[in-house]
């Protein structure tokens, strides 16, 4: 690793959960992967002066700003990474990106449509000028998968035939869980679909390397009333002294069929009401010649059925991606130490630092990020029509 490489000062917006996380990407980066440029944590930016300073303090930002509009026009700033609820996603990611900023959005890319197409535009506009974004969809920086992409993608499963996608999550069965923003459509748009719904449609995407063209769904909210909530951090919080309710104006779970673009068959659950299931990510694929099974829960794990095998040999055979030949894995620990959660964000942050450095375009890109967008509409729109078939627009 040269002594002589561009260095590129990160401004981080927001502290909370996924600021955390991103800290810790940013911490960790340049000690585990040979890097072109090297990462510099000069500035976060949140809007509690007391909070902001504790958490600089804390995860290792030189300096602090409580106004990110201060925090872009700052010289020792190239990147922005945007940590917020998705309310402000658009404003503070086109502001950055309008000067000459380098951007990092974490997902969904944006609460709308029209908002995600202004900031690809944004971003294709900036890519001219050597201006380069991508939306945080960590699930791609599995390693597992990744390899079950690398699978695809070298044809060993044949004709992709079904795709089914679950994201299973419980934290807030509880009817007495506060009214947390996540569950206000103002800020987050909308509930487990956008939450975790995209990330199951991105990463059955990205596996296949296929698009979803049309969609059939049906939403529900299971609770409509809840605790105002005092404060929150991540997936807790605790309600407010002062007592009452408000009104959850989100979907509590998602459930959809789909086509891809290649003529398979999908099906996807998006759901915080799995009672028991902490984070339990899935995705199966099968194919003509063989399917491959993941669920995040078990993270570095790939299940793999070659069909070709004859059939006394044949069943699925667990694959543990910890070897230096798989994706991202080598650059961590001997074989059999697997990986967590937070690997995932360092592998992100690693291949958008390098695509800056290398002139590339990164992936996922905020086009990518706008083609999720269009399939959560779509649900949406399927959901409030009585589960018409709907089709994704380009």
């Amino acid at each position: 690793m040269s002594d002589n490489r561009p260095a590129l000062g990160v401004g981080m917006v927001g502290y909370a959960f996924m600021g955390r996380v991103h800290s810790q990407a940013w911490r960790s980066v340049d000690a585990f992967f040979d890097l072109p440029v090297a990462p510099v944590m000069a500035v976060l930016s949140g809007r509690s002066e007391d909070r902001t300073a504790a958490a600089a303090a804390q995860l290792g930002w030189a300096a602090v700003e409580h106004d990110w509009k201060e925090l872009i026009k700052r010289d020792d700033v190239d990147i922005v990474d945007v940590c917020t609820p998705g309310d402000s996603h658009a404003e503070i990611a086109i502001a950055a990106l309008e000067a000459g900023k380098h951007v990092l959005c974490e997902k969904p890319l944006a609460n709308t449509v029209a908002e995600a197409e202004a900031m690809a535009t944004a971003a294709e506009r900036a890519a001219e000028r050597g201006v380069r974004s991508m939306v945080a969809f960590n699930y791609r920086r599995v390693p597992a998968v990744a390899l079950a992409r690398r699978f695809v993608a070298e044809g060993r499963l044949g004709e992709i035939r079904h795709v089914r996608a679950q994201y299973l999550q419980d934290w807030i069965v509880d009817p007495e869980f506060p009214l947390v923003w996540r569950l206000q459509r103002d800020k987050a748009g909308s509930g487990a679909l956008g939450d975790i719904g995209s990330h199951i449609v991105d990463t059955a995407q990205f596996v296949t390397g296929q698009k979803l063209t049309g969609v059939s769904a049906l939403t529900a909210t299971f609770i409509g009333e809840r605790p105002m909530a005092e404060e929150s951090e991540g997936l807790a919080a605790g309600a407010g002294e002062a007592g009452g309710t408000g009104t959850v104006t989100v979907d509590d779970a998602a459930v959809f069929i789909g086509r891809l673009s290649g003529g398979g068959l999908a099906s996807f659950e998006a759901t915080r009401f799995a009672a028991g299931r902490k984070n339990a990510m899935r995705i199966e694929v099968n194919g003509s010649l063989g399917s491959l099974s993941f669920d995040f829960e078990a993270m570095n794990e790939l299940w793999f059925h070659d069909h070709t095998l004859p059939a006394e040999e044949a069943g699925f055979r667990r694959i543990y991606v910890t070897e230096s030949g798989h994706p991202y894995a080598g650059a961590w620990w001997p074989p059999g130490h697997g990986l967590g959660y937070e690997h995932t964000f360092s592998h992100e942050v690693k291949d958008f630092l390098e695509a800056i450095g290398n002139g590339t375009d990164p992936e996922p890109s905020f086009a990518d990020g706008l083609r999720v967008q269009r399939v959560l509409a779509a649900v949406e729109q399927s959901a409030a029509n009585e589960s018409r078939w709907t089709p994704v627009t380009e």
